[in-house]
């Protein structure tokens, strides 16, 4: 119970990555504030699981590209639940196009969610931080933002650029008290990797050393390391659970 009495903020917490970690950090002792995108009945399934551990927990629907919803969603959640303690920025969308074919508002749904969504967030949560001298902050990238791949050249760009803003970011606020750092996920067995014909994941999963694809609950136990107490040493780092599709 290494988080008995924090907040955990959870982006894109209904489903997929975002669930495992809620779920994660509430098993761990903390009490839950996520938030999703138009996803009511997977959330109420998630806040369910996340009360089964005694947790206390808040959920909004909202895009978090929309900052002035997003500093509501955090201020509400501190007046539920507390001052928010570990943010795991973890909302994210894609639009997979030729690059050509790639249109500016295409263009801006995508950084906007990833970059703009991630970085606002963040400073949202960071003056309470501040504040109180401690703090976590675990942005989610890609490996894709070290790969790169074909026909998802903006995703690459904010996956990349999350990285980045990660490094920036941890020069300000490891002398502060406040840890920030980020996972870059390969492959996952998430709803997004499962819409993708069987033909190319199967395809996929035999070019990877470790034949098979990443779970939700291996991320979230990243999260975890980073978040907890045996995590301080990590500062501006990218973690990459992968299964070997990038080594470096």
């Amino acid at each position: 119970m290494m988080f008995t009495g924090q907040v955990a903020l959870v982006t894109g917490g209904s489903r997929g990555i975002g669930r495992a970690t809620a779920l994660a950090f509430a098993e761990n002792g903390a009490d839950i504030a996520f938030c999703h995108l138009a996803d009511d009945e997977k959330a109420a399934e998630t806040a369910n699981e996340i009360k089964a551990f005694g947790r206390r927990v808040f959920v909004a629907s909202l895009n978090v590209s929309d900052i002035s919803a997003a500093r509501q969603f955090a201020g509400d959640a501190e007046v539920a639940l507390g001052p928010i303690s570990i943010l795991f920025n973890n909302a994210g969308a894609n639009i997979r196009k030729p690059f050509e074919e790639v249109t500016e508002a295409d263009y801006d749904s995508i950084l906007d969610v990833h970059l703009k969504g991630m970085f606002f967030m963040a400073q949202t949560v960071y003056r309470g931080m501040l504040a109180r001298g401690s703090g976590c902050i675990i942005n989610v990238a890609s490996q894709l933002g070290i790969k790169g791949g074909p026909n998802i050249a903006a995703y690459c760009a904010a996956k990349a650029g999350i990285a980045g803003f990660t490094r920036a970011l941890a020069w300000e606020a490891a002398p502060r008290g406040i840890r920030v750092n980020a996972i870059a996920p390969g492959p996952i067995d998430t709803d997004l990797v499962r819409r993708n014909p069987v033909e190319w994941q199967e395809a996929f999963k035999a070019r990877l050393p470790s034949g098979r694809f990443g779970t939700p609950e291996e991320i979230a136990a990243t999260a975890l390391l980073l978040a907890g107490p045996h995590g301080g040493y990590y500062v501006g780092a990218t973690l990459s659970p992968n299964g070997g599709d990038v080594m470096y």
